[in-house]
């Protein structure tokens, strides 16, 4: 009977153990209540919700009818309402429907397994190729180098395109804007980078393009060569405007990512201006008023802190030489306030023509407009003379091709113009460059002095 009594005493000493050692536990982890929010409104792209905080950026997930999960991201507040935008589509959510807060803040997975694949705003494959196997993970709000800590841009780096390279050359970590109406090349100068240049890593944002240039770029511009070592971010048209927005973070984390390895990447974002649109349509869904023609101010705080985060690293080994594309609305872009912010932040900008397009000059480069800001300071001296007097004959022959064309110009007026008419066939054929023709750096410097020669009509 003794022995009994003791050994349930025993039992009960245990059971009593294990229970406190469960409150323990569970006291120690520390699990945090989750206030439930309700939806209250949609009206047009934007949600409304009360009852629950988030932080500006956090994500809150949205459950609608038949338990439908929507993943949202806060984008401003007003007294005790979240104003929340969809990462994807709202149909199926309800009223009321409950609006639960999530902890941290949006990251993506990477890794060297990016390389080759397709993917979405959300990190997601697009290309059929199976799941993505990246263990490291990294916020999409990375924060810009000190600038007293970056390392200047010194050394060029090659693109591939003789005319770039030549007259208006590109150094690693440098920020370049592509401006240029629609229809006139600019994606297929992308192609031609991204296939040539002798950087490490490339990653590609299409950001707010048709869907079926996805694929044709993919497939076509790209190719399995330049495949191999590209990441392709792609967020169309028919995207919500938040996943327009993060896809263009989603590509520059990922090209931070790859710098901070201490590799040389390109980026080639196309294009800045639907990046722009995004967030004007975020700004003005929970109301913020319109300032330069339909823009809000947040635009123009937007752009800057995207663009200034790539550049070289603090050490000097690691380097993101950023390319934009900038749709110019009229191909007017003196006049664009997209294309008149870009140029304001940018190292300089690549401006291709309508009539040199329609010319079937290709790339249409228009050298007048172009320019390269850190060119001074990575170039030889005489390949920068040679640069200039090449544009100082382009446009001087520019500036007088209507009176060339109709015979009214007088030999003997201008020795300039004189010499651009005559070396003119030699500088027109030196800045048209096939698809399929790569121009290294090096060739293409050397062609620019074989142009300048004393004879123009000799190349040695």
């Amino acid at each position: 009977m003794a022995e009994a009594l003791a050994t349930r005493r025993g039992q009960r000493r245990t059971l009593w153990r294990e229970r406190l050692a469960e409150r323990q536990h569970i006291a120690e982890e520390r699990i945090a209540l989750v206030a439930e929010g309700t939806l209250t409104r949609v009206v047009g792209l934007a949600l409304e919700a009360v009852g629950c905080e988030a932080a500006m950026g956090g994500r809150c997930v949205v459950v609608g009818g038949n338990e439908r999960e929507l993943e949202t991201e806060v984008v401003g507040f007003s007294g005790d309402r979240l104003f929340l935008m969809p990462v994807g589509d709202v149909q199926g959510i309800t009223p009321n429907s409950r609006v639960i807060p999530r902890p941290g803040h949006s990251e993506i997975a990477v890794g060297d397994a990016l390389l080759g694949r397709v993917i979405d705003a959300s990190g997601r494959p697009l290309d059929g190729r199976g799941a993505l196997r990246c263990n490291a993970r990294i916020a999409l709000s990375g924060a810009p180098i000190n600038p007293m800590d970056r390392h200047p841009i010194s050394e060029p780096i090659d693109v591939g395109v003789r005319a770039i390279n030549a007259i208006m050359t590109v150094g690693r970590g440098q920020r370049m804007g592509l401006l240029a109406g629609s229809g006139v090349g600019k994606s297929t100068l992308l192609g031609m980078m991204t296939r040539y240049t002798d950087a490490d890593v490339i990653v590609v944002g299409l950001i707010g393009e048709r869907g079926r240039e996805v694929k044709e770029f993919v497939e076509q511009t790209l190719g399995d060569a330049g495949r191999k070592r590209a990441v392709v971010v792609a967020a169309p048209a028919d995207s919500p405007p938040l996943s327009r927005l993060r896809g263009a973070w989603v590509a520059t984390a990922i090209a931070e990512y790859f710098r901070d390895r201490g590799q040389k990447v390109l980026l080639l974002m196309d294009s800045l201006t639907r990046f722009a649109q995004a967030q004007r349509e975020i700004a003005l869904a929970i109301g913020e008023p319109p300032a330069t023609k339909g823009y809000p101010p947040s635009v123009f705080a937007r752009l800057p802190a995207l663009i200034e985060r790539a550049g070289n690293d603090a050490s000097g080994r690691g380097s993101i030489t950023a390319i934009y594309t900038v749709l110019t609305e009229g191909d007017d872009y003196r006049h664009d306030p997209i294309a008149d912010a870009a140029r304001a932040i940018l190292d300089g900008q690549v401006v291709l023509s309508r009539d040199l397009a329609e010319a079937a000059h290709f790339p249409a480069i228009d050298l007048e407009g172009s320019v390269s800001r850190a060119m001074d300071s990575i170039v030889a001296k005489p390949h920068l003379q040679s640069a200039q007097r090449l544009r100082q004959l382009y446009s001087a022959y520019r500036q007088q091709r209507d009176l060339i064309a109709v015979g009214a110009y007088q030999k003997g007026s201008d020795p300039r113009v004189d010499e651009a008419i005559a070396r003119w066939p030699q500088i027109s054929a030196f800045l048209q460059q096939s698809v399929d023709q790569r121009a290294g750096l090096a060739a293409s410097v050397n062609e620019l002095d074989q142009v300048l020669a004393d004879n123009p009509g000799e190349r040695k």
